[in-house]
């Protein structure tokens, strides 16, 4: 970055599940192209897109030409970051919960938060739609919302005595065109149980 006087970062709201247009994506590359250096960090851990080195004079710029395309900065410092959530319902069989409609209700009623400081520390919000914590919400947050199943479980027993009698191939026929030997349950599963 030519002249290091200046390297400000910005981050910027990512939208719920990370969906994009093309058409939405031209417009923050030609915003940085145009106020800043043009590199750009997607997500990385954090969820946040990152816009890497401008000057002091264009970051009020920048925040007026984002709002005007319906877009806002991301949380960074000791306040309130930018929630994140998986991409849910939209594309994921295993989401218990909407994850998108969860993760927009929070971020309208805290939004003011990631503006005007109110928390003595950095604060998260991650949303998983399911046990697979896609967005690492235990890992990268403080308040986790993780979907998890609320029913009696269901087992599907004509296809487990399939498995066991050997109708169905092993691991999905991910090992096929091998012997693998008989199912063994004390082998395969007893053992394999911790309790």
């Amino acid at each position: 970055f030519p002249g290091v006087a200046h390297f400000h970062t910005l981050r910027v709201n990512q939208p719920s599940g990370k969906f994009y247009t093309t058409e939405f994506l031209r417009q923050l590359c030609d915003l940085w192209d145009f106020r800043g250096s043009g590199v750009t960090n997607m997500h990385g851990s954090t969820g946040d897109i990152i816009f890497l080195g401008t000057t002091t004079p264009q970051l009020e710029e920048i925040f007026f030409e984002m709002t005007h395309n319906n877009q806002d900065l991301g949380g960074s410092g000791s306040n309130l970051r930018t929630p994140s959530d998986c991409i849910g319902q939209a594309r994921c069989e295993y989401a218990c919960y909407d994850t998108h409609a969860l993760c927009y209700h929070l971020t309208e009623e805290y939004q003011d938060e990631l503006h005007r400081p109110a928390f003595p520390y950095k604060f998260k919000f991650k949303f998983d739609g399911c046990p697979n914590c896609c967005v690492a919400s235990i890992a990268r947050a403080d308040m986790s919302f993780i979907g998890t199943w609320r029913d009696d479980i269901r087992i599907d027993q004509e296809a487990v005595q399939a498995y066991i009698g050997g109708e169905l191939p092993p691991n999905g026929g991910a090992h096929s065109g091998r012997d693998w030997g008989p199912f063994d349950i004390q082998k395969e599963v007893i053992d394999l149980c911790p309790t």
